[in-house]
């Protein structure tokens, strides 16, 4: 089968790494990944033919693209013509679009075109959304238009997460109203690192055998950064903290100055070091004694998946991260962090706290994601 998949991550990373993810449990079918965002330093899987389309992003707001006026309208002639000549050339069978359109409303320009085109020679379109979608200022509106492209230009729906914990109608409440099949197929979360794997992170990182980690990061690095900031000076003067490993991963999006005041940060502590971004992050959880981040999709799920110590902070430009690490802070998994505790003198005691805790247990949660993904797209006829 010929499977074309569409993502398009505009501020962080997770829309990528979990496409990444479905993407790979595509193995031993013909595969074409189109990305549109910021470049990331990713691995695409073998064998999967990946088309770059020029760049585009949003402001930390979500408010407009990053591009104005004849650049913005430069690039999205670029981009569609791209885009519609790739499909033309691959014919897939089934063209997988990550959250549009319960999303990327400002990227209808080139997905309407290509999502007829692909129908129009026979092909299947499947949209991939999140189990938690975004508030809008209209909700009823924006559940209408979604309503609308839904059940006039897709074939199927695919929910990214478990419906125990979270159903597509908690947040989307004309969910009823989809008149397509819709399959909740469980969380996308990277396998488990071995005990082997973990081992060998740690020891790239050049933490001492036995030695406690504590790994801080920010996700695409483009908001957040006072996280790592508050983490590192809250290390500073706590003893029991002062003893640990601190690896903090800045993202790759995080500017340069910000990134400058970590790496200063980090040079007054004695076993600390800063980078934009590890590609083996799985690994590196698996084989920390805490982690301390914020609380994007992608990061959760990894976190879900390594079983380890976790405080997260949720990113509060919307209710999306918030809902879901305050459902899993009641279920023990992780424990939760507000902006308003980033203080030294209330963060060292949370951080050590939480660095002599028992590990979480194995929660039931679905983390198959991937896996039940990439079997319903191949499934849908």
């Amino acid at each position: 089968m010929k499977i074309a998949v569409y993502c398009q991550h505009v501020l962080g990373m997770g829309h990528l790494f979990r496409t990444l993810e479905i993407v790979a449990a595509l193995d031993g079918h013909e595969r074409l990944l189109v990305v549109g965002g910021p470049d990331v330093p990713a691995a695409v899987p073998e064998g999967v033919r990946l088309l770059r389309l020029p760049p585009l992003a949003m402001d930390a707001d979500f408010r407009a693209l990053t591009l104005e006026g004849p650049a913005l309208e430069a690039a999205k002639a670029a981009r569609k013509a791209l885009l519609l000549d790739a499909l033309a050339d691959f014919a897939p069978d089934v063209f997988f679009v990550e959250l549009y359109p319960f999303g990327r409303k400002a990227f209808e320009f080139e997905l309407l075109p290509a999502i007829r085109a692909v129908r129009e020679r026979g092909g299947k379109v499947v949209c991939g959304v999140r189990d938690i979608l975004v508030e809008k200022k209209d909700q009823a509106a924006y559940e209408t238009r979604v309503l609308d492209r839904l059940n006039r230009h897709f074939d199927a729906v695919c929910v990214h997460g478990d419906p125990a914990l979270f159903p597509l109608s908690a947040t989307f409440a004309r969910a009823g109203d989809i008149t397509l099949p819709v399959a909740h197929t469980g969380y996308v979360a990277p396998a488990r690192a071995t005990p082997q794997a973990a081992a060998a992170a740690r020891a790239a990182l050049g933490v001492a055998e036995g030695k406690p980690l504590v790994v801080v990061s920010a996700g695409g690095g483009k908001v957040g950064s006072e996280l790592p900031a508050a983490v590192l000076d809250a290390c500073r003067d706590h003893g029991q903290l002062a003893d640990a490993a601190l690896r903090v991963f800045s993202g790759p999006f995080c500017d340069e100055d910000a990134l400058a005041a970590l790496v200063r940060a980090a040079a007054d502590l004695p076993d600390a070091r800063v980078a934009r971004f590890t590609p083996d992050f799985p690994a590196v959880l698996a084989g920390c004694d805490l982690s301390v981040s914020l609380a994007g999709y992608n990061t959760v799920m990894a976190l879900l998946a390594a079983r380890c110590r976790a405080l997260v902070m949720p990113f509060d430009q919307n209710r999306e991260q918030r809902l879901r690490a305050e459902r899993l802070a009641a279920l023990g998994l992780l424990g939760l962090l507000e902006p308003s505790q980033l203080s030294a003198s209330l963060l060292a005691p949370r951080l050590a706290a939480a660095l002599a805790a028992p590990s979480p247990q194995p929660g039931r949660i679905d983390l198959d994601g991937a896996a039940k993904a990439a079997r319903f797209i191949v499934e849908i006829r």
